[in-house]
């Protein structure tokens, strides 16, 4: 399969990469900002199908065309999307401010937004493809909230329903669409927002689990929101 996978420079994107790597049939296609970190990655593939595709998917509106002619020449279909990339903004809602509030729905909604409408040509049609979106229990309606976390949370409640929408307005297009809202697990980035806190799983331990629905999880599910969390709502 040709799987593209944001945010792998680390956390959860950068041990999805490596686990999907294992088949030597798929080629990983990972997207982050780190070059370093994704060189990193690139180099430790056992099968070399691991290709390091350093960009800020910030800049996708600015930089769309040269970015689509770079995938199309490593992937004339792709089968599998990850919409992994993150940013864990943690403030008082009192004391936000316009640019980081900003800059969480950047990253949290509008870049995967973006990324999926520029990559659907590649999706679907004679073959199926997979669009899973990493949403957060923060963003499940109905889950416990947690003070410093309310744009972080919108906006993942905003990819949500964002993947309920696609499934159904492109039912026809045998591209399923479904959004993954992640308990927590001990990544780089939660343990930067809340240093004292010790998830329940491992990063490596969620990382099998998405892996595993990226590649069939369409088989079972589409349109849906899924919560992965071992406490309850």
């Amino acid at each position: 399969m040709n799987i593209i996978i944001t945010g792998a420079s680390r956390g959860l994107g950068y041990e999805i990469s490596k686990i999907l790597a294992h088949d030597n049939q798929h080629k990983i296609l990972a997207i982050a900002r780190d070059k370093e970190a994704l060189g990193t990655l690139q180099s430790g593939a056992v099968h070399g199908n691991i290709l390091a595709f350093p960009f800020d998917l910030e800049e996708l509106a600015a930089k769309k065309e040269m970015f689509l002619s770079s995938i199309k020449k490593e992937m004339p279909h792709v089968d599998v999307l990850i919409n992994n990339a993150g940013f864990l903004g943690k403030c008082n809602f009192d004391e936000v401010g316009c640019e980081l509030s900003e800059k969480i729905f950047r990253v949290n909604f509008f870049a995967p937004v973006a990324l999926t409408r520029l990559l659907l040509p590649l999706m679907g049609g004679l073959s199926n493809s997979h669009v899973v979106n990493i949403g957060s229990m923060g963003g499940f309606q109905g889950s416990a909230k947690f003070p410093g976390l309310a744009y972080y949370s919108a906006s993942k409640a905003a990819l949500a329903c964002f993947t309920e929408c696609l499934a159904a307005e492109l039912s026809d297009t045998n591209i399923s669409f479904n959004c993954l809202a992640l308990g927590s697990a001990q990544t780089e980035m939660l343990e930067e927002a809340f240093p004292d806190f010790k998830a329940p799983l491992q990063a490596h331990e969620m990382a099998t689990y998405i892996a595993d629905f990226a590649i069939n999880g369409q088989k079972y599910f589409n349109g849906k929101i899924i919560p992965v969390s071992i406490s309850t709502p």
